[in-house]
């Protein structure tokens, strides 16, 4: 039976289509769907929807990353967390949980998730790195700052952030197959550096090896450039995400699975890899 690094190294390579990992915020106040899913049952219900639709796997998160968000603890995170990932581990359903907590992500991988999406790229809980090896969990790094630069030089700080990440990774014990790389668009970047890390994505691929996950749905760089609110912003996103499939990226993350399922596909068979 393939596992979930199997399936990101084949998509990698391009054996397969580009992973769909679909969101489901357990929270309320996630910048475009919170409070629409904040209950476990409604959650769970959205997740085999997505799953139904296409996609390979799950993202869960329980604390809103949104600018401006409202921290949460460990026991209310988890309390809103226990109930989804279960269920949906129960159903067999592939489990990615969106955390920068290293005791929530002890939890998550011991209720049967398989991959840990830090966005803070294992620069915000010391603990993060060696709980991830212990479950030899997939582990997603993403870039992050605290604050935002507009004079700040998109590579070398890709450089800066991704070498101490990886070198926490390594010294933890964390395989470098189990790593996947995110740009983090829309995390500490003006909009105008959100786009030179679009367009870094081949370099980030080439400089690292690594695979590549892209979070762009319905951001907010979308709605600067294009004037769209957030629920007409799908057309960006998807031409985004298909940029971001040329340049490299392996996994998209999206709210809208159906109509990436669509599209990630056509895009495979036009470019003559099925």
């Amino acid at each position: 039976m393939k596992t979930l690094g199997d399936l990101i190294r084949a998509s990698q390579e391009g054996n397969v289509p580009p992973l769909i990992m679909g969101i489901v915020n357990v929270t309320p106040d996630s910048f475009s769907d919170g409070g629409a899913f904040y209950e476990a049952e409604l959650a769970c219900a959205h997740a085999m929807r997505l799953v139904k639709q296409g996609a390979d796997l799950i993202d869960c998160g329980a604390e809103s990353t949104r600018p401006g968000y409202s921290p949460v603890d460990v026991e209310e995170e988890w309390r809103r967390l226990a109930p989804v990932v279960t269920s949906l581990v129960a159903r067999g359903i592939c489990v990615s949980v969106d955390t920068m907590k290293a005791e929530i992500a002890r939890r998550v991988l011991e209720a049967g998730a398989v991959m840990i999406n830090d966005i803070w790229g294992l620069h915000r809980d010391g603990d993060m790195a060696s709980v991830v090896a212990a479950h030899g969990a997939q582990l997603v790094v993403m870039h992050n700052r605290e604050e935002i630069d507009p004079n700040l030089d998109m590579k070398a700080d890709f450089r800066r952030f991704f070498d101490i990440s990886l070198e926490k990774a390594h010294f933890a014990g964390i395989a470098s197959g189990a790593i996947v790389l995110d740009p983090g668009i829309g995390f500490g970047k003006t909009p105008e550096q959100n786009l030179k890390a679009l367009r870094h994505l081949a370099w980030l691929k080439q400089e690292y090896r690594l695979p590549i996950l892209l979070g762009l749905s319905r951001k907010s760089l979308f709605g600067y450039f294009l004037g769209r609110p957030k629920d007409e912003r799908l057309p960006a996103t998807i031409a985004a995400n298909l940029y971001g499939i040329r340049e490299g990226a392996s996994i998209l993350r999206v709210h809208d699975v159906k109509a990436h399922e669509d599209a990630v596909l056509l895009d495979y068979m036009l470019r003559g890899v099925s």
